[in-house]
């Protein structure tokens, strides 16, 4: 069956960064879209970023020019370069499996979805 597993998440200073990995098994990782959403106490979970089969991404508007997405297909894994980390920045993060090659901002387009990595940002 199809697999999501996510790391890198933990504790880290407002100003500071962290590069989440999601690595997939049980499906050719190359053909699919992935995309980051993440999920903070009390509210609906957010889209962050998304990158489809061929490379090409796209941010929310929170976090554009700080996070970075990015793909590598010999190793079935999709990474997120966070930088200049802010508390709002605090959720649990899941990654995400789209059900084609494209990529969508909405979490009801993607197929399969990790257990989520925690990420908080001291202020």
């Amino acid at each position: 069956q199809v697999q999501l597993v996510e790391s890198g998440g933990g504790l880290v200073q407002a100003g500071g960064s962290l590069r989440l990995s999601c690595v997939v098994s049980g499906r050719t990782f190359s053909n699919y879209g992935m995309g980051w959403f993440r999920q903070a106490p009390g509210k609906e979970r957010e889209f962050v970023a998304c990158i489809n089969w061929s490379g090409g991404e796209y941010y929310g508007d929170s976090v554009k020019g700080r996070f970075t997405i990015s793909r590598d297909n010999a190793k079935n894994t999709m990474y997120l370069q966070m930088n200049s980390l802010k508390p709002e920045d605090t959720a649990v993060y899941y990654c995400a499996t789209s059900r084609g090659r494209f990529t969508s901002t909405r979490n009801h387009e993607y197929e399969y979805w990790g257990q989520g990595t925690q990420v908080t940002v001291s202020s």
